[in-house]
């Protein structure tokens, strides 16, 4: 008990931490908190609604759902869950904006890996209006923006980004390579007017190079040229100035050479960054789809079951319809509390659905009515594999044979002897298998004329 208690209240120490960021908008780490929460306690309720408004102000109504249904599973009456849930199926438009806006990002991803980016910017501007909360769509139009040097747009975009999610890692690292990139172009800019002269002429502002006020000493000019010239002159007729002038040349184009090798590499750095920031998101964008697929499966077998369960407690309801109901649901899908619950209601059903269906066989097989024996013993295999001691699965094998079903028998015939190695019903089957391998080998020997 008093671990049990310990646990109940390190799941509420953690959910009043991810409430507390959720009121100050740092929803990537209410995040972090409300899971750790779940860890310690699945049943808790307040934090996994939480965890769901996290998401849909995130823009993740799918992974909202999924914690809703689970919430609504766990404790149907009185729970906010419901109401959350009601909200987003009554507004089917809103389902539907938010689906074509993830799919319309995804496609956005593959413009990107294709040098698309004019037509991801374009999409993205869509997907944004549509879907106002979508945080990774603001985060990869900031990305194509900072690549083609609209840092204006760009920076817009991360400070929306910003105070969607005020702590999201991906958004201050934009923040700060934008920042970065604002302190180079300053510097740049600085450097250019270093380089000219500005003056007012009337009402209109004159901006020259600085080599352009030259010209107004154009007499000295004219004289210094005269001097180079006489200098040149005879630099060209002592042949010994001539190997000087040549060293000097090659350091500067040597110079020049490690300038431009520095340049290159710097493109080639920021190059390198950007494709790894584009293939990080393709990444991301193979996640989330994954994710998308786990949760979709998730919703199907919560919402199948809920369904079954209303069948269950309907009096009058067809038993055989409840079973196939049943065993369309992913048991695999579902979580500790589900499971039980599908348990208890598999275990009275497909008890009496097999011994149902059973009888149903065994008045077929004797009349050689294979195709309904067949048909009815494929449900009870699926319901309980080893029902009746591994007959259903005999007389399932015998049924495949006369139906020329050779492959489907044989792997029943397998399955018996891993099951019952050492039981008559194994015996029983090998006996009835081998006059049909017998014959087979018997064709496959038999000499030709």
């Amino acid at each position: 008990m008093e671990y049990a208690k310990k646990l109940i209240y390190l799941s509420n120490q953690w959910y009043n931490d991810g409430l507390k960021k959720a009121n100050i908008r740092d929803l990537s780490g209410a995040v972090i908190s409300l899971k750790k929460s779940l860890q310690y306690n699945r049943d808790n309720i307040a934090s996994r609604n939480l965890l769901g408004l996290v998401y849909y102000g995130r823009g993740e109504v799918s992974e909202a759902l999924v914690e809703w249904i689970i919430s609504k599973n766990i404790r149907s009456r009185g729970n906010i869950a419901n109401y959350y849930i009601k909200k987003v199926q009554e507004s089917k438009t809103e389902l539907e904006t938010v689906d074509q806006a993830v799919k319309k990002f995804n496609q956005c991803l593959v413009y990107c890996g294709q040098n698309g980016e004019d037509l991801a910017a374009i999409q993205l501007k869509k997907v944004i209006s549509a879907h106002p909360t979508f945080l990774k769509a603001y985060q990869l139009l900031a990305l194509i923006y900072m690549q083609t040097e609209q840092y204006a747009k760009a920076k817009q975009l991360i400070r929306r980004a910003h105070r969607l999610d005020s702590t999201n890692e991906t958004t201050l690292r934009y923040m700060h390579e934008l920042t970065q990139l604002y302190k180079d172009k300053a510097a740049k800019l600085k450097t250019e007017r270093a380089q000219t002269v500005s003056y007012n002429l009337g009402n209109e502002t004159i901006i020259q190079p600085v080599s352009a006020t030259l010209k107004d000493n154009a007499t000295i000019l004219t004289v210094l040229n005269i001097v180079i010239g006489l200098v040149v002159g005879a630099a060209v007729v002592g042949f010994l100035a001539v190997p000087a002038m040549k060293k000097n040349m090659t350091a500067k184009t040597n110079k020049q050479i490690i300038v431009y090798s520095e340049q290159i590499a710097a493109l080639e750095s920021e190059l390198d960054l950007q494709t790894k920031e584009l293939e990080k998101y393709k990444a991301e964008s193979k996640a989330t789809e994954e994710e998308k697929a786990i949760a979709q499966s998730t919703q199907e077998s919560y919402e199948a079951l809920i369904t079954a369960i209303e069948h269950y407690n309907k009096e009058g309801y067809s038993k055989s319809k409840l079973a196939d109901e049943l065993l369309a649901i992913n048991v695999a899908s579902l979580g500790a509390t589900a499971k039980t619950q599908y348990d208890a209601m598999t275990k009275e059903v497909y008890t009496e659905q097999c011994k149902e269906l059973y009888e149903k066989a065994s008045e077929s097989f004797p009349v050689l009515n294979y195709t309904r024996t067949i048909e009815c013993l494929e449900k009870v295999i699926k319901m309980n594999e080893q029902y009746e001691d591994g007959e259903a699965l005999y007389m399932l094998m015998v049924s495949y044979q006369k139906k020329d079903q050779s492959e489907k028998a044989t792997g029943i015939y397998n399955r018996i002897l891993e099951l019952y190695p050492d039981k008559d019903v194994a015996k029983k089957a090998t006996e009835f298998m081998k006059p049909a391998e017998d014959t087979s080998q018997g064709q496959t020997t038999q000499p030709t004329e």
